[in-house]
């Protein structure tokens, strides 16, 4: 899951600290979430979801496909 959160940032061009001001959070967490070692909360989940505007399976990895479901 770590690897598919640091693969969309570097997809988007985006750093970890651009990133981070996006969801309202600390560059520092966002490292910490990027690299397991802090969990995903829901919150996140979904902000980063909508941020990137992919399904949720997609971020925890449970299809290949980032297209979401109406």
């Amino acid at each position: 899951m770590q690897n598919r959160i640091r693969d969309l940032r570097e997809d988007h061009d985006l750093t970890q600290q651009k990133l981070a001001d996006a969801l309202n959070i600390t560059q520092r967490k966002y490292s910490y979430l990027e690299t397991g070692a802090q969990p995903l909360t829901d919150e996140i989940l979904v902000k980063l979801a909508d941020f990137y505007d992919v399904s949720i399976d997609y971020i925890l990895m449970q299809t290949r496909n980032p297209k979401r479901l109406i």
